[in-house]
C-alpha cells in the first residue's frame, strides 16, 4: 500500500477480520497529522476498520463507537502519536468539528461520518469509503456497533486528498 494513494485503491473486503487487517495495513502508513475520513452506511464496518488501526498504532484500547461522547483520544501504548476516533455522525460543520479541540498535528485522527466537514480543517487526508450489499444482514437495523454484522463483502475505496497522499516518485 505505500507510495502514496493519489488514486483510487479499490479492494474487496469479505469478513471483519479482513477489516481489520486492512487496519493494521493503514496504521502502518498513518503519521502524526494525518486524519482519515470513514464514509458508510450503519454497519458497514467504519469501527471495525478503526479498531484494526488502533491495533496497528498499538492504542490503549478498546477501540470502540464513540457514538455517544463524539470524541475518544486513545494513547499510544509505545510511545507514537495517540489516536482520535471521531464519530461526526452529530455534528452539522466543519466550525462544530474544529469546536472538538483535537490536536490534529500531533495525532492521528479517524472521523466516521466525516465527509464535508473537513472545509479549513486541513489540506490533506485519507478518505476511505466502505459500500456494502443493498439489503445486506439487516444488521442496519439493530444499530451502530459495526462488530456485531454478519461476514459479507464490502467495497472499499481508498483515495487520497491533498500533498501529503500524493503518489512517490518522479512528479
Amino acid at each position: 500500500m505505500s507510495g502514496g494513494f493519489g488514486a483510487a485503491d479499490v479492494r474487496v473486503i469479505t469478513t471483519p477480520d479482513g477489516m481489520d487487517e486492512l487496519g493494521h495495513e493503514l496504521a502502518a502508513e498513518l503519521h502524526p497529522g494525518d486524519l482519515v475520513v470513514l464514509t458508510g452506511p450503519l454497519g458497514a464496518g467504519k469501527t471495525t476498520l478503526t479498531r484494526g488501526i488502533g491495533e496497528g498504532l498499538q492504542v490503549r484500547g478498546p477501540v470502540t463507537s464513540p457514538t455517544f461522547v463524539l470524541a475518544r483520544t486513545h494513547p499510544s501504548l509505545v510511545g507514537g502519536a495517540p489516536l482520535v476516533h471521531v464519530d461526526a455522525y452529530r455534528l452539522g460543520s466543519a466550525m462544530e468539528l474544529d469546536d472538538l479541540d483535537i490536536d490534529f498535528a500531533r495525532s492521528i485522527v479517524v472521523v466516521e461520518w466525516g465527509a464535508g466537514m473537513l472545509d479549513g480543517i486541513t489540506e490533506s487526508w485519507l478518505e476511505v469509503v466502505i459500500e456494502r450489499p443493498t439489503g445486506a444482514s439487516g444488521a442496519a437495523d439493530a444499530g451502530a456497533d459495526d462488530d456485531l454484522d454478519a461476514a459479507e463483502p464490502r467495497t472499499v475505496t481508498i483515495t487520497g486528498h491533498g500533498p501529503r497522499w500524493r503518489p512517490l516518485g518522479p512528479r
